[in-house]
């Protein structure tokens, strides 16, 4: 219940949708009362963690609104919310194309990650969505990363993310493409060409499919030695 009120924060969550997040569509014949026992217990820890009276954390932290309660931490206080803002400066850096700007931004915004998203709740739909989404936006926030110091000439800096990435995930094309650019600009040819036998054959083999035509260039371009690779892929 935590976990959802933390990644609605500042908004009003239903209290149907928080029934539903505990126990899918079976909240047992108590759920409303065991809802409000969870309310309380939540208050006490904060009162106690944060040092404010029951009736200040009611207030001002865990309130309760018509249908619903809002948890209210305050943006700096929240590492999603930490997360989002330097998101969003990095996007607006690519944007201008100012890729130094971005990449510190990033940085900061990746930073902030210690971990999978909400690793330690058993989360029901809502959350699990939620999780989902978090996830997926570090992986974009780690493609912009490296899609920018490849752009600054940082090929070889950024091989041991690389590795470690298109290990985790040995499907996603535009990861292994950026593995392939940095190694082609790093003199490393053969390495490259490599990796994108590994990942044909890993698609074939799982999906039945062959590498994207973006993909497909990319090898075309090391394998006629092109200097510049950076048109041939945009994925």
């Amino acid at each position: 219940m935590l976990g959802t009120l933390l990644v609605h924060e500042g908004q009003t969550v239903p209290t149907f949708a928080l029934m539903s997040e505990l126990w899918d569509d079976k909240p047992p014949v108590s759920g409303l009362t065991t809802l409000q026992t969870y309310i309380l217990n939540l208050r006490k820890l904060f009162a106690s963690t944060m040092k404010l009276s029951l009736t200040e954390i009611s207030r001002e932290v865990l309130v309760t609104r018509a249908g619903g309660y809002v948890f209210n931490i305050g943006p700096s206080n929240l590492d999603l919310n930490r997360y989002n803002t330097y998101l969003a400066a990095a996007q607006a850096a690519l944007a201008g194309g100012d890729d130094r700007t971005a990449v510190k931004s990033l940085g900061e915004a990746l930073r902030v990650w210690r971990g999978p998203a909400l690793v330690d709740v058993k989360g029901g739909r809502v959350l699990e969505s939620k999780r989902r989404q978090l996830e997926e936006s570090r992986l974009v926030a780690v493609e912009y990363m490296v899609d920018a110091q490849l752009r600054l000439g940082h090929h070889r800096e950024v091989l041991p993310e690389l590795v470690m990435l298109t290990t985790e995930n040995p499907l996603h094309e535009g990861l292994h493409a950026q593995y392939m650019r940095a190694l082609h600009y790093s003199g490393r040819r053969a390495q490259a060409l490599m990796v994108y036998q590994m990942l044909r054959d890993k698609l074939v083999f799982e999906l039945g499919l062959e590498p994207s035509p973006q993909v497909q260039r990319l090898h075309l371009g090391i394998l006629s030695s092109s200097g510049d690779l950076d048109s041939d892929i945009s994925i």
